[in-house]
Formats: C-alpha cells, structure tokens, sequence
C-alpha cells in the first residue's frame, strides 16, 4: 500500500489543472485519479441502495419491534380471550392481531432522534461530496510536496489515507471512511 494525499475541488477544470500539475511535478501519471464523491449516504454499496443496512441510530429498532409486537400480541391474546363468550373464538385472534400493532407503535419509542449518538459512538465527519484528485507514491518524502501543491493549487480537504492507486484508479476507495483531513 502507498500514502495517498487526496484534495477537493470544486470544478472538474479544477481537477484536469491539478492532474496535470502533479505529472509536471514528477508523480507517476499512471497513479494520479481524479473522480467524484457522491454525498454520504448515496454510494450505492448495498443491494437495495444506500451506505448501511441499518440507518445510525436504528440499531435497536428491530429489537424494539420484535418487544413490541411479542408483548402486545400476549396481551392482546389475553383480553381476547376474555372476550370469547362475546365475540366467540376470534377473540384471541383478534386481540392478538390488535395487540401486535399497538405494541409495534409502543416500540418506537426505542428510536433514536435525528441527533442522538449510539451509547458510546463518537460524531464521525463524513468525507465531503464534489471533485477528489488523488496522488499515490511510495516516497514519503513526497508527501509536503504533494500537499503543498494541491493547496497551491486551490484544494480544500486535503486528506491522507493508504491504498492503491493503479492506471489512474483508486482501486480500494471507500466513500464511507473517515477521512484523515490534514488541511
């Protein structure tokens, strides 16, 4: 794996003057990308769409579902059950079916505000959407100077990472780390 130095810009000239920039400056062209970021949350990496299988802060969610409906459903099965002489042997079916969904509303109070962490999560900072020029090299004393550069050159977010960049794709990218922002 190689250090990456990654920048953001604004217009896709932008990125064509920074990939060019950073041939002249003796980087390998083959190992210079330029692509874009989709917004977090649209990088499409599950079957159905998306980042996640669960949205953070749902985790409990289907846990809470599952006491909600089971507990409802008991009893709801109980009072219809109380019921039978009145409403015959639907009672139980009925007030188990009943008791279900009440519970499943009762579960939503296990849901998480927008704003509400996980226990023990930290506020992780998203990498940012647009343009993303990146460098890969294996001299580490490149790396100032492939900073210094893309700075110069206009880029905002400038992040360091490890990986591959072959013939001018970052082959193991992840849209969903954590970018390692050092300007």
């Amino acid at each position: 794996m190689s250090t990456i130095i990654a920048g953001h810009f604004q217009l896709q000239d932008d990125i064509e003057r920074a990939r060019q920039a950073l041939v002249d400056a003796g980087f390998d062209e083959s190992r210079v990308c330029g692509f874009y970021v989709n917004q977090p949350g649209q990088h499409d990496l599950t079957f159905l769409g998306g980042d996640h299988q669960l949205s953070p802060g749902a985790r409990e969610t289907p846990t809470g579902l599952a006491e909600g409906a089971g507990g409802g459903a008991i009893v709801g099965a109980i009072a219809g059950a109380a019921t039978m002489p009145v409403t015959g042997p639907l009672g139980p079916t009925v007030g188990g079916l009943l008791g279900a969904y009440v519970g499943t509303l009762f579960s939503f109070s296990r849901m998480k505000e927008a704003d509400e962490l996980e226990k023990g999560a930290t506020v992780p900072t998203p990498r940012v959407a647009g343009m993303l020029v990146a460098v890969a090299f294996d001299d580490s004393g490149r790396e100032q100077q492939a900073v210094n550069l893309l700075r110069d050159l206009g880029a905002h977010h400038i992040e360091r990472a490890r990986g591959n960049i072959v013939d001018g794709d970052w082959a193991d990218f992840d849209p969903c780390s954590i970018p390692d922002v050092i300007n």
